[in-house]
Order: C-alpha cells, then structure tokens, then sequence
C-alpha cells in the first residue's frame, strides 16, 4: 500500500489564503492504493516532485487531482513553501487574471486596491491552477509567457516580478490542445474509482479510521455485504464521494462493523434508515466523541459545540447518554 503525507496549506477562490503550518505527515492526507495505476501514478508523482517543470495532472471529478498536487509539492524542495489554489471555475471570469498575477491599484473600479496575485503570494512554493481549460484564452497567454520568460507582470502596469512559484495544472478530461502550449511539463492521468477496483476496500478502510477517529468511535471494519456492495458500486464522484459515504455511515453505525445499510448501499430501500433514526444516530455519536474527548464535562463540551449549556444538555438527555459514563 502506497502512502503519501502530503500538507493542507492555502486556496484562492477570490482572496489569497495560505497556513504557517509546517509541512508534516497526516493519516488525512495518505494517499491510498494498491493496484498498478495507483503505484504508477505514485511513480510519475515522484517523479514529478524531483524536477520544477509545470505538471498538468488530468481525471474526473473527486479522483484526486488536487491531493495529487499536494503530494507533489510535499516531496519537493519547494515543500517548505505555500501551497496556493486558484479554482477557474469559481472565479468570476473578469477577475482570473487579477488572482492569477495580481494588479495595480485603481485597475477594477470596484476593488480600488493593489493585489497581490497567487503566482507572487506563493513565493517560492507552488500554484495550483484547478480546471485550466476554463481560463480565458488571454489569461492563458499570459499565463505560458509568464512561464516561458520567469516573470510576473500584474495588471495595469506594476513592476513585474520574477516568477519563483512552481505551476500545476488540472483539467477534468485531457484537453484537445496543451493548456500548457508547447514548454516542456510532466503530465499525471488519474483514473476513475470505477476502473481501480483493487483499490476501493483499502481506500474505504483508510477513511473509516479517519472518520472513527473524528467521532471518538471504536469501528472494528465492514460486515461482508458492505464490502461487496462497496465492490459492486459505480462510484461516479469517485474517491471523494467513497469518502463521503464511509464518514456518513461511520456516524451512523458507530461501534462496531459497518453495514451495507450505513452505507446506504442496500439492495433492499425498505432497509435504509429513516431520517428521524439518522440524525438520532449522528445525535448519540457526536454527543459521545464530545463527551469522551471533554472528560464528562458539559460545560466544555457545550463551548466546543457551539451551543448553550442548556441546549447542549437537552441534546445529551434526548439521546439518552450519561456524561459520568466519561468522567
């Protein structure tokens, strides 16, 4: 099994954001697989991280392109640095360039002020630009010739500065021509769950320590219909909705083995929990992660959730769990 610890640092999907965190290996942020294109993609990630060359990784949606990314600036030498992301796709397509490469005051009437673009914030990290066949065809020359020259020339004439920042590239299908023009970069395709079968069950127990963790629960696995029906599943919002759907049924489930039904993979709808008992069951497991985690005591448990005491303690009532059970 392949593990990568990658570090959760920044994203711009509008504004710059970036941690001080250092970079450090975290079970949420393993790469997971078993199968051949798994370890090849591992492979070609590796050897992505040894060189700077731009790298252009390409997959469906909730394959894990940006975690890919990640991995890849967590082995380099650049790991010390931000990660940043600029979405396209969430950006209004008016301001890309502005987030891209920053601009000058007074260029946007109603952003009077200077901006610092994710290319310069990053300094010497790197920049992943998500869904790059929706940038604007100009932003997109600007982008290869900022590549091309070493240079940041943000809008509305300020001083360009050089381009140290790393770039990657993703796109949801291989695009019809280069997003990247013709500069030399590494290219990363990841395939659908759907065709990584050997990679489903291990992926699916990574995420069950993850989410028994996160509620304080003791989960021992999955029953024998749940790994067949999590085999047999199409899985189309791929490793990102496996995620999902184990973290849910987790809170359902609580102790013990995990069922075709928390999954919400039974064969039979009759079988599937009501609303009402799903949201008693993520009720009780919440109140016990809290409780456990906070020694018994209600008033801290009630501050981490954010409630009233009061409130918090009508909850534990409903649910029926005895806070000296902790202390």
């Amino acid at each position: 099994m392949t593990e990568i610890g990658v570090q959760r640092e920044g994203s711009i999907t509008g504004e710059t954001r970036s941690s001080d965190r250092p970079t450090g290996r975290r079970r949420s942020d393993r790469i997971v697989g078993v199968g051949h294109k798994s370890q090849l993609v591992n492979d070609q990630a590796m050897a992505a991280a040894r060189v700077d060359l731009p790298l252009l990784v390409i997959g469906p949606a909730g394959s894990g392109k940006e975690h890919i990314s990640r991995a890849v600036h967590a082995w380099s030498n650049r790991a010390a640095n931000p990660f940043l992301v600029v979405s396209c796709g969430a950006v209004n397509a008016t301001l890309i360039g502005r987030e891209i490469f920053g601009c000058a005051a007074g260029v946007y009437p109603l952003l009077q002020e200077a901006h610092v673009g994710a290319l310069q914030a990053a300094g010497s990290g790197t920049v992943l630009i998500d869904d790059i066949d929706k940038l604007p065809d100009g932003v997109r020359a600007d982008l290869i010739s900022a590549i091309r020259q070493g240079s940041i020339q943000p809008e509305g004439g300020a001083p360009s500065v050089a381009l140290r920042a790393r770039i990657i590239a993703s796109t949801l299908a291989k695009p019809e021509r280069q997003p990247l023009g013709d500069i030399p970069h590494h290219t990363i395709e990841l395939s659908p769950l759907s065709e990584r079968k050997e990679d489903i069950l291990p992926l699916a127990a990574h995420w069950l320590r993850l989410a028994a963790d996160e509620i304080g629960v003791k989960a021992v696995g999955f029953t024998t219909d749940a790994r067949d029906a999590l085999l047999t599943e199409q899985w189309p919002g791929n490793v990102r909705e496996l995620a999902e759907r184990v973290r849910q049924a987790v809170q359902l489930a609580g102790e013990g083995a995990v069922s075709a039904e928390a999954l919400l993979l039974a064969g039979e709808l009759e079988n599937v929990p009501s609303f009402k008992e799903a949201k008693r069951a993520f009720e009780t497991r919440y109140v016990v992660g809290l409780l456990r985690r906070c020694g018994g005591n209600i008033s801290r448990a009630a501050r981490l959730a954010k409630k009233d005491r009061k409130d918090f303690y009508d909850v534990i009532r409903r649910t029926g769990v005895d806070p000296t059970d902790f202390r």
